[in-house]
Parts: structure tokens; sequence; C-alpha cells
């Protein structure tokens, strides 16, 4: 009886061990923002009005749930950010982005780029 226990108990984890686990995969729309022709690093009235449209439009793009992730590059590099939306098309998801300030003024350019990931890719709200 014992052998017929161990035999089962082994068969039982052969068995389960042939479930492969499942990786879903789904369409996302990667924005990469590098500096503009207007570019500069100093901080001005403008350039302040400038970011403070640019977070605004960005919260507002976060609000309607089509931007998952956005966040800022680190370094002194030309990319300057990011941005992941999902559930939109490159036309809604360029449209949304060049509302923002930042694009408008030539700050920033964008760039976006149709991207695949693992399904259900997202970052926890701030706390």
């Amino acid at each position: 009886m014992k052998m017929l226990c161990a035999v089962a108990a082994f068969a039982g984890l052969l068995l389960a061990a042939g479930d492969e686990p499942k990786y879903a995969m789904d369409n996302y729309v990667l924005g990469l923002l590098s500096r503009g022709p207007k570019w500069t690093p100093d901080d001005t009235a403008e350039t302040q009005r400038v970011q403070e449209g640019h977070m605004a439009n960005i919260r507002k793009m976060a609000e309607s749930g089509k931007l998952i992730v956005a966040g800022p590059t680190g370094g002194n590099e030309d990319l300057r950010g990011i941005f992941i939306f999902h559930g939109v098309t490159l036309e809604e998801a360029r449209a949304m982005a060049e509302r923002d300030p930042a694009i408008q003024s030539g700050r920033f350019v964008l760039k976006l780029y149709p991207w695949w990931a693992g399904k259900g890719l997202r970052v926890d709200p701030p706390m």
C-alpha cells in the first residue's frame, strides 16, 4: 500500500511539473521623450510654466487610465523620460501626448513605438 501511495504521489508530481506557467503578452505604446530643439537647462519662469503644464498633462493622461507608466530618466543624456500607454493606438497616444506644453514648445521631442510586454504591466500609484 505504501508503494502504491508513493507511485501515485510521484505521478501527481510529474503531471503537475508538465503544466507550463502561462506568460501572456499584451500591446503597449512606448514613448521616449528626448531633448528638443528648444531644450535648455535654465530654470526660468517660462521653463517652470512649461514643466507645470507637462506634469498636468501627465496627470491627465494617467487619470484617463491610458498612460500607465511615466517618469524621467537619470543622467545628463538626451533621453529625458519615458511614457508607457496601454489600450491605445499609436495615433491615440500621439494625440494625447501632443497636448503636452513641453512637446508643443519644442523642449521635448516624442518618439512612439509599438511595444509588447507582459500582460498586466502596471506601477503602483504613489502613496
